[in-house]
């Protein structure tokens, strides 16, 4: 890090965890705002000199206020104690924010016992805890704060991380750490380029980000027409296609059917999960899954951290069977469906009819796409 800084080479640069305390040691000058937090996200150098700034403050305000987060006059938990805990802290305090509670491995408030602070209105994690590899890592309990309105996840990757999916779930507001990051780049192009930028540019990034890195999901029941959505997507849009069922195919050497009548249907639940975990960390496809994916609330997850859900519906007369192990007649699959349409809405962010066409379908689905943005 000394020979990087000292050496001088760059006219500008970002710096990330774990840099953000210890350059501070070998540069020139803090700006106000970094010398407050204690942290530097961005250095200039001005004529030899290195100056440091904190322009995550700025990052965070934006993506807080953009997600609806109130801080003034809340009780804030922020989970870790690094250079973007601070951050964090210094927001909240100059928000209003009636108490700051930090909570770290080893603090007087930690993993054991955060859950006595059954006041916490906003939680603000600032750790890597459910970072890409490990997208399962989740710490803390959202059950254990009943007055919770608000979570705050520095994590970008995977797009909704498991404590974010939390808070999704039970209608917290929350965003994930994208904004953040988008954000603080902008103030840093300010910086580097010693002139005003239109927060425009914020979200038009964000909006090129996500599309992307977002996986177009399709769920519904089999036979109708997902897999051939799905191929026209992946055509249309130049993306790989991943279709669940040819993943376990070619994982067992052997066809769906011949799985159930071999190990039954839980069996291949269980295979049908496993990939989906593989499938979800992915980025940037199109992804057709079998019939019964949304019959384990376990499977919501995987599809959604990188996801946007459509739920493919079709009048079932005209859906095949052709197979489908558990399509025994016409009744069976008008029953199933019945029971499986509210697991369907659930996991969908959008609802998408097929029974004008292929063509028809995939055109609604990408002008959603299009103009989506979290």
């Amino acid at each position: 890090l000394e020979k990087f800084v000292l050496g001088k080479e760059y006219k500008g640069y970002n710096v990330t965890i774990p840099y953000k305390e210890a350059i501070i040691q070998y540069l020139d000058e803090l700006d106000k705002s970094a010398q407050e937090i204690g942290a530097v996200n961005t250095v200039v150098n001005k004529n030899g000199k290195l100056i440091g700034y904190n322009t995550d403050v700025f990052g965070m305000d934006y993506a807080m206020q953009r997600a609806g987060i109130v801080l003034k006059n809340k009780v804030v938990l922020v989970l870790g104690s690094g250079g973007t805990s601070k951050t964090a802290t210094a927001l909240a305090k100059e928000k209003g924010a009636k108490k700051v509670l930090i909570l770290s491995r080893n603090g007087d408030i930690n993993y054991q016992n955060y859950i006595d602070n059954k006041d916490v209105q906003v939680i603000i994690n600032t750790t890597p805890v459910g970072m890409y590899p490990s997208n399962y890592d989740c710490k803390i309990d959202l059950d254990s704060f009943p007055l919770l309105e608000g979570v705050f996840d520095a994590v970008y990757n995977p797009n909704l991380t498991y404590l974010t999916c939390l808070a999704k779930k039970k209608g917290i507001k929350y965003s994930n750490g994208l904004p953040m990051l988008v954000a603080q780049a902008k103030g840093a192009m300010q910086l580097f380029l010693e002139k005003e930028v239109s927060n425009h540019i914020i979200e038009n990034v964000l909006s090129v980000l996500e599309k992307q890195t977002l996986n177009i999901v399709l769920v519904g029941m089999s036979g109708v027409g997902k897999s051939t959505i799905a191929k026209v997507l992946a055509k249309t849009l130049g993306r790989d296609l991943v279709d669940t069922d040819q993943w376990i195919e070619q994982k067992t050497g052997r066809d769906i059917p011949t799985i159930f009548a071999e190990n039954g249907e839980e069996y291949f639940r269980e295979l049908e999960s496993d990939v989906l975990k593989e499938v979800g960390v992915l980025t940037g496809k199109v992804i057709a899954t079998g019939g019964g994916v949304v019959t384990k609330e376990s499977n919501y997850f995987p599809l959604k951290q990188n996801g946007l859900i459509f739920f493919i519906e079709r009048n079932l007369d005209n859906a095949s069977r052709k197979g489908r192990p558990l399509a025994t007649s016409l009744d069976a699959v008008k029953e199933l469906f019945k029971k499986r349409k509210p697991m369907y809405q659930a996991f969908a962010d959008y609802t998408i009819l097929n029974d004008k066409g292929i063509e028809d379908a995939v055109k609604e689905i990408l002008s959603i796409y299009e103009n989506f943005s979290n």
